[in-house]
């Protein structure tokens, strides 16, 4: 966490207002967004005209990401004016003016970062007790993937671009805003140990909703929702049967590996579109209800059944009808074992007994550095068991040190834990930045699929 900064500067021992010393920052944001627009990219200058409004949030990591942004603007000058000054060389023309304008520009932009740092506004932002990092990197890193995807992707894959040309930027501003307000959220100091939970399952709740209200309404009319315009149904399990059955078609298994490369098995946890409504199921029970040792095995021979029969579709060569009917049928099933079982037994039966990409999550998950584990201050007061929906913890596994195999990283247990004997682990970070790490990567991620999953 950012101690509060030290106001050293000449702007903060004047009388000069914060707003003042805000100004070199907002004018180099606005200098940003005129050059955007000169380059006729509306949709982006619309973006970087916004941005110094959020300098009035009195959050910490508001003035870390303007510092970010600054830094940036330094680079982005420095690449342009490189760029000008070889062609103004090359084509015989003066250049020392050019580069007396833009050195400026690079000047005021440093100067910004550091007003920030010291002058009154470091006071105000300083002041507050969350930690000031973690969700600054949230919203570069979210702003960065969503940038890349609106980039690589050839077709308009945020919804505004689909309406209207360039307005994705603004919607990929609100995003890393929102990222960075729920990693602060998260991490805040505060709020109750069963705070963390509560968000994790309101914001998991958020995208599935979106996900299936964006699918309802491309199916009732509105086509510029969909994706692509070639629907799949909404089953994980088809993430790995479908290119079994097809042969081909390797988006979403691509996207599956890429999201479980960086975060593990909180893919589960975090990002599934369906795993939010087991969630929800499983939370009405208060104290969940441990399955018996033959859930391992029921979900491996459900997963093998599961891309057997995709293959054996294949090879008969059956019609796409009788395909997508039984994985229709597969998803009620699971949506049976949400209602009959999850909500009876306060724990998660179809992430962790039935869902055939749970079982890749968890699987796959183990290549990742990213651990929970039990430290030495644990008193086995049991508040861990109770947190945990998804099995993985018992007293056997407590005092093992370790959760089960059936662990997501959702890290409601490290909230919950009194003692702080539960924690994140990762090589090289202490328990606390390991934590605001996953925070940071699990909510990037989050907030990028709110901008991008789609059907």
């Amino acid at each position: 966490m950012d101690a509060p900064a030290r106001a050293t500067a000449p702007c903060a021992t004047s009388r000069m207002p914060a707003a003042a010393c805000l100004a070199p920052a907002a004018l180099s944001l606005w200098l940003l967004a005129a050059h955007a627009l000169r380059t006729g990219d509306r949709g982006l200058a619309l973006a970087w005209a916004l941005a110094p409004l959020l300098l009035a949030v009195p959050h910490g990591w508001v003035r870390r990401a303007a510092q970010l942004a600054l830094a940036w603007a330094v680079l982005a000058w420095a690449r342009a004016g490189g760029e000008l000054i070889e062609l103004r060389v090359a084509m015989g023309l003066p250049w020392a003016r050019l580069a007396a304008i833009l050195a400026a520009l690079m000047l005021l932009a440093a100067a910004g970062m550091v007003l920030l740092e010291r002058g009154p506004a470091a006071r105000r932002h300083g002041a507050d007790p969350a930690p000031h990092w973690p969700p600054a990197l949230a919203l570069a890193l979210t702003v960065g993937l969503l940038a890349v995807c609106r980039a690589k992707v050839p077709f308009p894959i945020l919804l505004p671009d689909r309406f209207l040309p360039g307005a994705g930027w603004p919607l990929v501003l609100a995003l890393g805003a929102y990222a960075a307000w729920l990693v602060r959220a998260l991490l805040a100091p505060g709020g109750g140990p069963g705070r963390w939970a509560r968000l994790r399952l309101r914001a998991w709740g958020l995208f599935s909703t979106l996900f299936f209200a964006q699918l309802l309404l491309g199916l009732a009319g509105a086509e510029r929702l969909l994706m692509t315009g070639t629907l799949h149904l909404p089953v994980p399990a088809l993430i790995a049967a479908g290119p079994v059955f097809r042969g081909e078609g390797l988006f979403m298994a691509g996207l599956f590996l890429a999201t479980v490369a960086v975060v593990g098995p909180a893919w589960c946890s975090w990002l599934c579109y369906i795993g939010a409504w087991d969630g929800a199921a499983a939370a009405r029970h208060k104290v969940p209800r441990p399955l018996p040792p033959w859930r391992g095995p029921v979900r491996a021979a459900l997963a093998a059944l599961v891309l057997l029969t995709a293959w054996g579709l294949r090879v008969a060569g059956a019609p796409v009808a009788l395909a997508v009917g039984l994985a229709a049928a597969f998803g009620l099933a699971g949506v049976a074992v949400m209602l009959l079982f999850s909500r009876r037994r306060g724990l998660m039966v179809h992430c962790t007994a039935f869902c055939p990409m749970g079982l890749a999550a968890t699987l796959l998950g183990r290549l990742t550095p990213l651990r929970v584990r039990v430290g030495p201050g644990c008193t086995d007061c049991g508040a861990c068991l109770r947190a945990c929906r998804y099995g993985a913890l018992s007293p056997e596994r407590l005092a093992q040190g370790r959760p089960g195999g059936t662990c997501t990283l959702c890290g409601d247990c490290v909230a919950r834990c009194p003692h702080a004997a539960l924690g994140y682990r990762f090589p090289g970070l202490s328990p606390r930045r390991a934590r605001a790490l996953f925070a940071v990567l699990a909510v990037s991620l989050h907030a990028v699929f709110l901008g991008v999953a789609r059907i």
